[in-house]
């Protein structure tokens, strides 16, 4: 275990409180204008599920479990749960759908993501910054419309939301930030 202080937690982090294990959901620091900084921090133990929330002041200690992190590449999705691949062995890992969470939306076919597992068991997964995707759905493109004014909103691939620029229609291909959802670019490719 190493201890570190509560402001340097991040979202992903295994964390050990009264022996038992929990993962960050999302961890905030917030800086009141009088008071103490502290920071926020939604957690899921580990070994039933269960949400829990905590604050401690931004310079508590609090214990990081040690965690292997490895690159997987996402196969497939079944009743078992979703399926990855280790690019360099080959060996396979079933991660339950509780595990994998909001991040579904984004696992396409060969995807390359981080998987964090303790004793074996994954317990998070870690997604790359930015995804490319597909507008499924959206309004026409209007001419004359600049890039500057107003976002329109969009459904890409896999259900996804999106707030685009006016000017994407249709079939475009973007690339979005998996943190949270927002228009990046149009794809190079």
């Amino acid at each position: 275990m190493v201890k570190v202080i509560a402001s340097s937690v991040r979202k992903g982090n295994v964390l050990e409180i009264d022996e038992k294990l929990y993962v960050v959901l999302s961890a905030q620091n917030i800086h009141p204008g009088k008071g103490t900084p502290v920071t926020q921090v939604d957690m899921r133990r580990i070994s039933d599920g269960t949400k829990v929330s905590e604050r401690w002041r931004t310079t508590e200690q609090v214990e990081r479990a040690h965690v292997e992190e490895k690159e997987y590449d996402f196969l497939y999705e079944d009743g078992e749960g979703y399926h990855f691949m280790d690019p360099e062995s080959y060996e396979q890992i079933a991660v339950p759908e509780d595990v994998i969470g909001d991040a579904k939306v984004f696992l396409r076919d060969g995807i390359r993501v981080y998987l964090k597992t303790f004793q074996e068991a994954a317990i998070a997964i870690e997604l790359p910054q930015k995804v490319t995707v597909e507008v499924e759905e959206t309004e026409p493109v209007v001419k004359g419309q600049t890039a500057s004014s107003s976002y329109k909103p969009s459904i890409c691939t896999g259900g996804i939301r999106v707030m685009v620029p006016p000017h994407i229609g249709v079939g475009t291909r973007i690339v979005i930030n998996t943190e949270d959802s927002t228009y990046q670019e149009r794809a190079k490719d």
